[in-house]
Order: C-alpha cells, then structure tokens, then sequence
C-alpha cells in the first residue's frame, strides 16, 4: 500500500467477506466498504469533484465517514472532516475556506446547514444522510451511481485529508495531510501497537481529531474490524460494549478514562478481551492512571502527536509505566520519539539545546504535513528547513524521554480539545460591552484545563459573567467559550503592546511544576 485508496482496494481483495465496520446494528464487510466507496466516488464524480477537489463532511462518528473519506481517495479528491462541536458560522467559515464543491451533513446538523447553507461559496451539492426537505438523501444520492472503482492512482504527494486546527491569529488552518503523511506512520502501527487482521479496534473519538481518525485509519490499515462509536457520551454504554464487541483496541482521551472510572459497578465489567489503551490528547493524572491500569487490566501507551505530524510523534511504553516503582518519574514523560521521527530541542534562534534545558519541540519526519491549506506565509514560519516547529516547550533528559513543559504558543487543551485564545478573543471583543480581553487556560479536575477570559469593561457599560459566557456561545463551539470571567481595569502588557499571558496564567498555575494540564 503506498497510499489511502490502496488500504479499501487491498482489504476488499484480500479480506473481502471479513468485517470491516460494526456501528450499533450495522454491519460492513470489506468487500461491501469497498463498494459502497466506489458508488460515493462516482456520485461526487458526477458532482464535479475531480483531482484534489475538497468535499466537506459534518457529522458525529458513522460509517458514512468511512465510505466518503474512501470515496474521496479512490477519486484522488480531499476529504474534510468538519469539527461538529462548531458553531454555525464556524462551519461556514471552514467549508468555504477549503472550497468544498461537495457538503455532506449528518442528521443531527439540518439546523447549522439551514443556517448556513445560503452563504456557502464554493460548493455547488449539499447532500444530507437521512433527507432533507430542499437536499437529497446521502441514500438515494448513492443509490444512483454503480459500484465502479474509478481506477484513479493518488501520488504519494498527493493530499488525501484535511483537517482544521484552531487558528492561532483567530482563523482556522486547514492541515493538508498527504498519502506519504499517512504511510509514514501506518505501517508502524502493527509493530506499535500489536494490530492485525484480527484485532477489534474501538473508534469512539471524534473523527474530525487526528486522534480519532488517525486511530481508526490505522486500524483499517491493519485490517482490523472498526466498532464506530457516535459520539462517547454513554460512558457506562461504551463500559458495556467493549465486553460485547470484545474489543481489544482502544484510544481514549484522559477525561474519558475518569470518566469510565465513575460509572456504577466498573470492578465488575468484562474488560478480559483487551490488549492496549493508548491514551494522549492532553495529560493524565497519576491517580487516574494508576487506577486505569488496575481496572482495565492491558497494556497502556501514551502517545503526543499533532494534526500537522497525522498524529503519534513520541510514545511512552507499557513497560515504562512504572506506576509504583524505580521509573515512576517517567509518567511525567511522554515517552521517546517513535520510529522514523527525528526530534529536537531548540532555543529561539534554532539551535540545539543539550539534556535538561528547555526549548521548543520539532519534528523533522515524512508524518510532517504539506503544509497549510492556501497559507503560505504561516507554512513557511511553521516548518523551517524540513523542521516543523510544534510551538511546544519541552526538553529530553538523557535517556532520550520526552518531557512537555510549556506552550510556546498560547493554545489551551480542554478535554483534547485545542483552544486558541486569538480565537476565542476575537470572538469576544464583538460583544458591545468588551473594551479589552485576554484568554488564558486555568486548572481544572475533570476537564485539565479550561477557559477563563479576563475583561476589562468599556466605560459607563454594564455586563456581568454569564452575559459574557452566553454571548460567546453564540459565538463559539462550547468548548471554546470560557468557563469564568474575571474582570480587570487593564491588561498587562509589555512595551510592545503584547499581552503578558505568563503573568496572567502565574496565580492560577502556583505550585504546580507543569505549566500545561
């Protein structure tokens, strides 16, 4: 396999009558995966979609996913997984930016596109899995085309997914990810994380995350059968069903583990079928993992990664978590880069920091995104001489692990979810009553960190906190939109005008040794 397309092709031929997709009482095999792909293939043909055109989908995790992320790759066209936590104009910013010809819409968003759909740009078919009054059906809009490969070769340069980040100057980038992205990190898989033809993978994050959709491809890749989650909300229903399915796979994010610790009765739930639990998105605490480890009974990884890297960049083994013993310090680590990534630690003018100092993380591997969709000036910042930067502070100790101490950039992490502040000020500052705003990320148990928006009131106006908070859900997806307000006179800043986030984070950081949750 040397590119996406060859992952169905392959399977379909190989491991035809085999299961490929299980989602409540649906069931795919490969062979019937693979057709189902080629009918979406023709019908965005027949929609205009040729050769890297991007076609936008919004929806929680489904198999339709899988059948239009396929679909694209057959037709050496670029899927675009919408993040479905969005709010309207958020999606509408996105689907134009990528020019998406093609928009595909779950059920559970008919209200985001009625809002929206008269300011879409570019795309010219808007089609909706389970109808809709003014779009056809995602089935009957199948249905018409025949299950006919287009027979189309993507290259390895070729970009075959695109996901949005949140923006660090307020506007979302499009992560352009490529074949030969992919196929630098897939093939490892197998060695890493013990995938086969036989293993049961749980796809439960979100497919919009490389988290989600790096984990789910890699275990297509392997030939793995795929249980499709919705969307994790029923904890105590996900507990269940890893019995059931007999799952041996699974990604978590940290929430969701401290959140499967709570449910009713978890000593007795069957967990006998699993084999490993990777975790990462942002960190864990030592209480959660250690009773993670004692309740799931399986090997645990943690895995840092970014959408620009298609995920896992360092990787800390099951045997270094060594919850009780002489590596325990090691669980403050996210282990040692993982094969084929190059990694650095650099000061502000590039060069190489030794063991123990504290620098900026880069990346230098084929997993390193094309770049940013139609960003070229923020492409050239970010990756420097075949280096990307991540904007991460870390440093190695001598043994070669990882350690993440800081964020060069501002981004808050809330439950895996990035969280820009320029984002999220932005957004703010429209509200009439806002003279000034800063947003930072505060602790937080359950979510690691979440955030909090410091204002500083126009004169003579007045508003108080949740007008705030609600003026920015209408405005913002929600977990972007702050948690607290507090309020300021004014904002620190220094003789250039910037904002001292350092300063405004310190109170609220006191005494813990790591500066990001």
């Amino acid at each position: 396999m040397t590119n996406v397309a060859g992952i169905i092709r392959t399977h379909a031929k190989n491991l035809s009558g085999k299961v490929a997709l299980v989602q409540g009482d649906r069931v795919q095999t490969w062979q019937e995966s693979y057709q189902r792909s080629c009918q979406v293939a023709q019908a965005l043909k027949a929609a205009g979609v040729g050769n890297q055109d991007r076609v936008a989908f919004l929806d929680k995790n489904s198999i339709e996913h899988f059948e239009v992320f396929y679909g694209c790759a057959l037709l050496n066209a670029v899927s675009v997984d919408v993040n479905f936590r969005l709010a309207a104009p958020e999606v509408a910013f996105i689907v134009n930016d990528a020019r998406a010809k093609v928009f595909i819409v779950g059920p559970d968003f008919v209200p985001v596109l009625d809002a929206i759909a008269g300011d879409l740009t570019h795309t010219k078919k808007i089609v909706v899995i389970g109808g809709h009054p003014q779009h056809e059906s995602y089935e009957s809009w199948v249905a018409r085309y025949q299950a006919v490969d287009p027979g189309v070769e993507p290259k390895t340069g070729d970009v075959a997914f695109q996901l949005y980040s949140s923006g660090t100057t307020g506007r979302p980038k499009g992560v352009m990810l490529t074949n030969e992205n992919f196929m630098g990190i897939l093939p490892t898989s197998r060695d890493l994380w013990m995938m086969n033809a036989n293993s049961i993978n749980l796809v439960a994050m979100p497919l919009f995350h490389i988290g989600g959709s790096g984990w789910a491809t890699a275990g297509q890749y392997n030939g793995c059968k795929s249980i499709v989650v919705r969307e994790a909300t029923d904890v105590a229903g996900l507990v269940k069903l890893i019995g059931q399915q007999r799952i041996t796979h699974a990604f978590m994010v940290p929430a969701l583990l401290a959140f499967t610790l709570m449910v009713p009765d978890i000593d007795k739930a069957d967990f006998s079928s699993l084999k490993l639990i990777a975790y990462g998105a942002s960190p864990i605490s030592e209480q959660v993992l250690a009773a993670s480890l004692k309740t799931f009974k399986c090997d645990f990884v943690q895995v840092y990664g970014l959408t620009e890297t298609t995920g896992v960049v360092t990787m800390l083994s099951h045997e270094d978590h060594d919850v009780d013993g002489p590596k325990k310090h090691l669980l403050r680590s996210c282990g040692k880069p993982s094969m084929g990534i190059e990694l650095k630690i650099v000061d502000e003018t590039g060069k190489q920091l030794p063991a123990g100092e504290v620098g900026e993380i880069i990346i230098r591997s084929k997993q390193v995104m094309k770049g940013y969709w139609n960003m070229a000036e923020e492409t050239a910042k970010t990756i420097r001489n075949g280096w990307f930067y991540t904007g991460d502070a870390g440093y190695t100790d001598k043994a070669g692990y990882v350690y993440i101490h800081d964020r060069v950039k501002d981004m808050i992490v809330s439950g895996g979810e990035n969280v820009y502040p320029a984002e999220v000020e932005n957004a703010l500052m429209k509200h009439p009553a806002v003279g000034d705003v800063a947003v930072i990320g505060i602790p937080d148990d359950r979510w690691g960190e979440v955030p909090l928006a410091i204002v500083v009131r126009k004169p003579d106006v007045a508003v108080t906190e949740d007008d705030i908070i609600a003026f920015g859900r209408t405005q913002l997806a929600g977990f972007k939109t702050p948690k607290q307000v507090a309020w300021a006179d004014a904002l620190p800043r220094n003789p250039s005008g910037k904002i001292l986030k350092k300063d405004l984070r310190a109170p609220y950081w006191e005494g813990r040794t790591r500066q990001v949750n």
